[in-house]
């Protein structure tokens, strides 16, 4: 019993490791690329760069995959998220951010049809802002 919780320590240790290492990486992303596009929102590479990091994270290609977003998907969503939020608040700023988390691009993915502001709601409430 006792090397079996030994054991599950470690296994959670590791858990949690690598699940704050991911969130670490993504805010880097996140701040880098607002950090570059801030003067330059419209630029295509910005789309691309969202993309590629989708593609690039385990959790958040399963949902790219599972939708079939395309980069032109990811354009549109953008530009509907930009109409109306357009501000920055702390290190989120809503057009990018939303691309980053699983829970806010499912739902950009399942919505992307739906009106801009309601989109735009909705993202700010899963980023808490």
């Amino acid at each position: 019993m006792y090397y079996f919780s030994l054991l599950l320590i470690a296994l959670l240790s590791l858990i949690f490791l690598t699940e704050m290492y991911h969130s670490l990486r993504r805010s880097n992303v996140n701040t880098r690329l607002i950090s570059q596009y801030r003067d330059d929102l419209h630029n295509p590479q910005l789309i691309t760069d969202i993309y590629n990091y989708c593609q690039q994270d385990y959790k958040l290609r399963r949902i790219v995959k599972k939708h079939q977003l395309t980069p032109a998907a990811v354009e549109k969503i953008y530009q509907k998220l930009l109409l109306w939020g357009n501000f920055h608040k702390g290190s989120r700023f809503v057009p990018i951010t939303s691309f980053l988390y699983t829970g806010s691009l499912d739902y950009l993915c399942r919505h992307q049809n739906d009106d801009a502001k309601a989109l735009t709601m909705k993202c700010m409430n899963f980023l808490h802002i």
